[in-house]
């Protein structure tokens, strides 16, 4: 079996919940060397892997393959190019870029050297999504009328010492945003039109922390939501259709699984207890019935890229994709700053 070196450009928050665990137990990855320009933190859960202090060493070192650019959203642009200028295929943590004339830079580099080049939409791999992504697929709501998706927090305080938080870096559409556009993108596509409703709720807010976005499809109602100020959650799914309504309460536990330190793997690993499974009430079964939901796995997003590696073939998760989200986004922006709907070409 073929072993891809990595490099880890950061341990932060990301490198040490997601990508750390979920590359130690793929046995096709090896974590080569992990950037840590000041600190040796990574050294206790990944003693055989190098501390790089600048990502010059990262992108030196011939026996990394696979460089996992998951810094600061505006870092994104120049350390990709970077890396693939190096010769590394890359993934990049969500969002992809800021801006999508230079996200469509950085595929054309990556088709030109033909590396690859993928985004950690992790969340296609929730329980909730797949759980989703079969309820339609097997037809239980007839003609899919309405989709609406929420990703809600409650954080009533500006944290201190992040850049999430600072004018001009952070946004939640960016950050909470990218996982719902890209969920709806890989449902139903490309959107016709985006309407938005973009705002700050926190006192002493710097960053739109709640949005509520209308996404334009034909015969399909969709709305993404999201808000830093949800106290009591309501369900972060709705679906209606012809034949009856799907709707899902809770949030995947593989996040919170992870942050625990448990490792991703086994047969219990993202499975949800019955009393989160979502509510199923269609006209077959006369009465509202529980819908078990199918157990999340991260860890399949890494297994793409390894079959994608080994094939040449695209990953699950495109960089074009990925460059649509930001085009959403930036029509979003749009949208809220003039009030209009705002038509994707």
């Amino acid at each position: 079996m073929k072993i891809y070196g990595v490099g880890l450009a950061s341990f932060g928050m990301s490198g040490l919940v997601f990508h750390g665990p979920l590359l130690d137990v793929h046995p096709g990855f090896k974590i080569i060397s992990i950037l840590e320009r000041n600190n040796n933190n990574s050294a206790k859960l990944y003693p055989e892997s190098e501390i790089a202090r600048t990502y010059k060493e990262l992108l030196s070192d011939a026996r990394i393959d696979l460089i996992i650019v998951n810094l600061p959203d505006p870092l994104h642009f120049n350390m990709t190019r970077e890396a693939l200028l190096a010769g590394k295929n890359v993934i990049v943590e969500k969002p992809f870029v800021r801006n999508s004339g230079r996200g469509q830079e950085l595929i054309d580099l990556a088709r030109d050297k033909g590396l690859l080049l993928s985004v950690f939409q992790n969340r296609r791999w929730d329980g909730d999504f797949l759980t989703i992504k079969k309820i339609l697929d097997e037809g239980h709501l007839g003609r899919l009328v309405e989709y609406e998706a929420h990703f809600d927090r409650y954080r009533n305080m500006i944290q201190e010492n992040t850049w999430k938080e600072e004018s001009g870096a952070g946004s939640t559409i960016f950050n909470l945003g990218s996982h719902l556009i890209d969920q709806t993108i890989d449902l139903f596509g490309k959107p016709d039109h985006v309407y938005a409703d973009i705002g700050i709720l926190r006192d002493g807010g710097k960053v739109d922390d709640a949005f509520t976005l209308l996404l334009g499809y034909e015969g399909i109602r969709v709305t993404l939501k999201s808000s830093y100020l949800v106290k009591e959650p309501g369900p972060r799914y709705f679906l209606h259709g012809t034949l009856g309504s799907f709707l899902k309460y809770g949030i995947d536990p593989q996040e919170d699984a992870l942050k625990a330190g448990e490792i991703p793997v086994g047969d219990k690993w993202g499975r949800e207890p019955d009393s989160e499974w979502g509510i199923l009430h269609t006209e077959n079964s006369g009465s509202a019935e529980k819908y078990e939901t199918l157990p999340g796995s991260y860890g399949e997003y890494y297994e793409d890229i390894y079959q994608s590696l080994q094939s040449g073939k695209e990953p699950t998760v495109t960089a074009d994709q990925a460059n649509l989200v930001i085009q959403v986004i930036e029509a979003a922006l749009k949208s809220n700053e003039t009030g209009c709907r705002i038509s994707l070409d």
